[in-house]
């Protein structure tokens, strides 16, 4: 479908996908794959619950002690803390409680899209429409903000010109809120920022939150891939098939213990970022990465320049490719998002 974000479905138990295709991600990811939650059609979530708590484990394990109290301490004033809570075994550590919590955290930017508390501002979900979508209140603001998720830039595959990247994005946004960390505004805005950081810093490192494709037959895009239909896979598309590589369970679930445990074995096994990498914090520079990958590996055979549907065949090439840049993804995201924590939160 062309919006990014569909409604949420009616909560059904115990779907899977394909046996076959389970089993091979499974096998690649080093991680067992249960679907125990919700089955969503075409919603936006980079990586999913389980990729962005991959993330904010990974990051965890880099913050400094003291950036760690502070986290601990801000992530306290948001008003989900106390489901949150909830969710920690009973015999967990305080150590083991606080990297739960903070790995839960990471995913609040997307679960707010099924809490009726919140709702869209603007007749398009997923556009941008006048002061609000740029306001940042804190915790008051109570529209969804999809459109901070992702920024469109064109990817063109003819000699189509002209489109403009809708603002503002995940771009402007990243900026917005690592300013406020780093400055001395309330406790309350920061607290509300580094939820939002935590999840976008994730999102931007998905190729396909960084792109649509655009061509005289979609001049507006492809809504970063949600409009390239896949058979044979529940994802349905292309842009779900890449946000369901490192699992794609238990998005809006209210309990999501376990796939912090999937989270953890799955940041276990994946190869650090290099040092390099690590000490980039040039947002743009995190986009211009993921836009170029789009281009080299996402938009690959067999996906053509039309819309398909096409189909990825389980342990192909392709499917090998994009588990390894997906891996290499994650793990960049988890190390940039602790640099930015640890040498800009105050």
């Amino acid at each position: 479908m062309t919006q990014r974000n569909a409604h949420l479905a009616t909560a059904c138990p115990n779907m899977f996908r394909s046996r076959y295709v389970h089993k091979a991600r499974s096998y690649a990811l080093g991680a067992c794959l249960l679907a125990f939650c919700l089955l969503l059609p075409n919603v936006l979530l980079a990586w999913g619950s389980i990729g962005h708590m991959t993330v904010a484990y990974l990051a965890y394990h880099k913050l400094t002690p003291a950036t760690k109290a502070r986290v601990r301490d801000l992530l306290k004033l948001n008003p989900d803390y106390a489901a949150w809570e909830k969710q920690v075994p009973i015999d967990a550590s305080s150590a083991d409680r606080d990297q739960m919590i903070f790995m839960i955290a990471a995913t609040w930017a997307d679960d707010i899209k099924g809490d009726a508390k919140y709702s869209d501002d603007g007749p398009d979900p997923n556009t941008p429409d006048g002061a609000s979508s740029s306001e940042n209140i804190g915790y008051t603001d109570l529209f969804r903000h999809r459109y901070w998720h992702f920024i469109d830039t064109p990817f063109y595959i003819d000699n189509t010109s002209g489109y403009t990247t809708p603002t503002p994005n995940a771009q402007t946004q990243i900026a917005a809120f690592r300013a406020v960390l780093a400055s001395s505004q309330s406790d309350d805005l920061k607290s509300y920022d580094l939820v939002w950081l935590l999840h976008l810093i994730g999102d931007i490192h998905q190729p396909l939150h960084a792109t649509t494709r655009v061509s005289q037959v979609e001049t507006k895009g492809d809504a970063g891939g949600n409009a390239v239909k896949l058979l044979g896979d529940a994802s349905s598309n292309l842009h779900s098939y890449w946000d369901d590589l490192p699992g794609f369970d238990c998005n809006f679930c209210s309990n999501k213990a376990h796939c912090v445990d999937r989270a953890i074995v799955l940041g276990k096994t994946l190869k650090p970022a290099t040092a390099q990498a690590s000490h980039n914090t040039d947002t743009a520079k995190w986009i211009a990465e993921s836009f170029n990958y789009a281009r080299t590996d996402v938009y690959k055979t067999p996906i053509a320049s039309g819309d398909g549907p096409y189909t990825i065949v389980p342990r192909s090439a392709y499917e090998l490719r994009a588990l390894a840049l997906a891996n290499r993804r994650i793990a960049a995201a988890g190390a940039r998002l602790a640099e930015v924590l640890n040498g800009e939160l105050k």
